[in-house]
């Protein structure tokens, strides 16, 4: 009996050696002996420059979003490259902005605490940081993500999932990434705010089977007044469209209510209606509160925090944001 309960043991212990730095990777307050202030240096530092641009809130989401489906969430989305492959340089990449922001709070982060704080963690804190002083949700971000080295535009190019996704192609992004339908249609939900180029869902109004046709899941009152108004052409690659007009500065529902009545701007917006799954969760937020929505989306915003985070000797902490060697 001794004996058999010495195996459970064992096979316990082995087992929790397994899960545990799965479980353990990230913590709360983790630079609280290294560096004490370092998050409220980059919520001071968000809090102070907010303000100047309130569109920054949007971007700063899209950008760690962009950098957590590419090898985890470890910064790579940052690294400059000479021959011009790293992921920024991606074609999902090449509109995300907040790149200065991020260095110049690393440098402060540098002037007070050198070679402590990563990059990953100060995108995590920052995108939350900018979402809640625009009045959006706050979640929690446990911190301890350790740096890559590595970034490459063919991975970008082959793990963010574009706007023009439909559902079977958003269902496998997110699953390679172990999130589910329900983070899928949360984090979605992150389209209330922001803007986007004629260029991600012109395709729609002028193209969408290479016939010169519009997509007829898209409303044609709504289609019509892009074309009129904001997206003249096929090739408007510059011309800037809210994500969710009348509503692009509120962290709301309002982004569900126009999926719903097929005015949502992309393709990969509409393609959550066809699968009876995530639709039925679009219903059931806009049943419930804003607060429920928000208490949801930081669910699945921590979650997404922490898709292959690396930590400890995995990573490094990268003194220049932007320079894979620094």
């Amino acid at each position: 009996m001794n004996y058999l309960r010495t195996i459970a043991l064992s096979l316990s212990l082995f087992l929790v050696g397994l899960v545990g730095p799965i479980q353990a990777q990230l913590q709360m307050n983790f630079y609280a002996n290294t560096c004490p202030n370092a998050e409220k240096i980059v919520q001071d530092f968000v809090s102070n420059h907010i303000s100047n641009a309130p569109s920054l809130a949007a971007a700063l989401l899209r950008m760690h979003f962009h950098d957590c489906f590419v090898r985890g969430c470890d910064g790579s989305v940052l690294i400059n490259s000479t021959s011009g492959n790293a992921e920024k340089d991606a074609t999902p990449n090449l509109t995300v902005r907040g790149f200065g922001f991020i260095e110049a709070i690393k440098t402060v982060l540098e002037a007070q605490c050198p070679g402590i704080v990563s990059c990953a963690d100060i995108i995590a804190l920052a995108s939350r940081d900018a979402v809640v002083f625009t009045g959006g949700p706050s979640w929690s971000v446990p911190t301890g993500r350790r740096d890559g080295r590595i970034s490459n535009a063919s991975e970008a190019l082959a793990n963010i999932p574009p706007p023009t996704s439909n559902f079977t192609n958003l269902q496998t992004l997110f699953a390679n990434q172990g999130l589910d339908l329900k983070d899928l249609v949360l984090l979605s939900g992150a389209h209330t705010i922001g803007v986007s180029h004629c260029s991600s869902f012109t395709n729609r109004l002028y193209n969408f089977t290479g016939r010169g046709d519009q997509d007829p899941a898209l409303d044609s009152q709504y289609a019509a007044n892009l074309k009129s108004r904001k997206c003249p052409s096929l090739n408007d690659n510059t011309t800037i469209v809210e994500m969710d007009p009348g509503s692009r500065k509120t962290f709301d529902l309002s982004y569900y209510q126009l999926v719903l009545k097929r005015r949502g701007l992309f393709q990969s917006d509409s393609a959550l209606t066809t699968n009876p799954t995530t639709l039925s969760n679009i219903n059931q937020l806009l049943k419930g509160s804003v607060e429920s929505f928000f208490s949801e989306f930081a669910k699945s915003m921590e979650k997404m925090g922490r898709i292959n985070v690396k930590t400890g000797s995995a990573g490094v902490v990268r003194r220049q944001c932007s320079v894979a060697n620094s």
